[in-house]
């Protein structure tokens, strides 16, 4: 007899609307079943709509967009000592100021990404620094990104 684990389901749309806590506790085999599950849910899409895989606009290069965009305002938010819309950043001298483009060339292809920006420009980017174009497949994103929660 062979023993089957069931596969574990988790509502995406819940997590999108906040109620992650309960999945968070539940250990790493939801998170592992979400990860399974937002794939999944990504390739119909790109499927769906005619999007290819790799190359200018592809699924990789808008995947790579959100996650380097992510992490930059990770490191923004570290930075400045406040998430944003907080209302700790008023009045508080240095507060964020927009964002500036830059075209980083990776493994996928060049991706157009929005680099946040502080007031005073002391803000220096570890994911992708300043004056420099190419993210390099052996980016250790563990060391370089801040944990957000």
């Amino acid at each position: 007899m062979t023993d089957l684990i069931p596969e574990t389901v988790v509502d995406l749309d819940a997590l999108a609307d906040g109620e992650s806590a309960a999945t968070e506790a539940a250990g790493p085999d939801v998170l592992d079943a979400v990860d399974e599950q937002l794939i999944d849910r990504l390739v119909g899409r790109a499927r769906e709509g005619g999007l290819q895989l790799t190359g200018e606009g592809g699924l990789l290069a808008q995947l790579t967009k959100r996650l380097v965009e992510s992490a930059l305002e990770g490191e923004l938010t570290d930075h400045l000592g406040y998430g944003k819309h907080d209302v700790e950043g008023r009045d508080g001298g240095n507060s964020r100021n927009g964002r500036r483009p830059k075209t980083v060339l990776t493994e996928v292809g060049p991706v157009e990404i929005d680099v946040p920006r502080d007031r005073d420009g002391s803000f220096e980017p570890k994911i992708v620094p300043k004056r420099t174009r190419r993210l390099s497949g052996s980016t250790s994103w563990s060391s370089r990104c801040p944990r957000r929660g």
